[in-house]
């Protein structure tokens, strides 16, 4: 159980930080609440949200 935890605190973790480092390569407004929510929400809202879906992989091709 506490490995599944440790796997998805790093997941959650280097997602965040993967679309941070490539915030600048979406359509998103970049002002910097925008970036921290997006940032903060990804998981969210990967699965919810079809838009959001196609900036975060322009955000993670580096």
């Amino acid at each position: 159980m506490n490995f599944i935890l440790f796997v998805l605190a790093v997941v959650y973790v280097g997602g965040a930080w993967k679309f941070w480092n490539g915030f600048t390569r979406t359509n998103f407004n970049p002002s910097l609440t925008n970036r921290i929510g997006l940032s903060l929400l990804w998981p969210a809202l990967f699965i919810t949200n079809q838009s959001y879906r196609r900036n975060f992989r322009k955000a993670l091709k580096g």
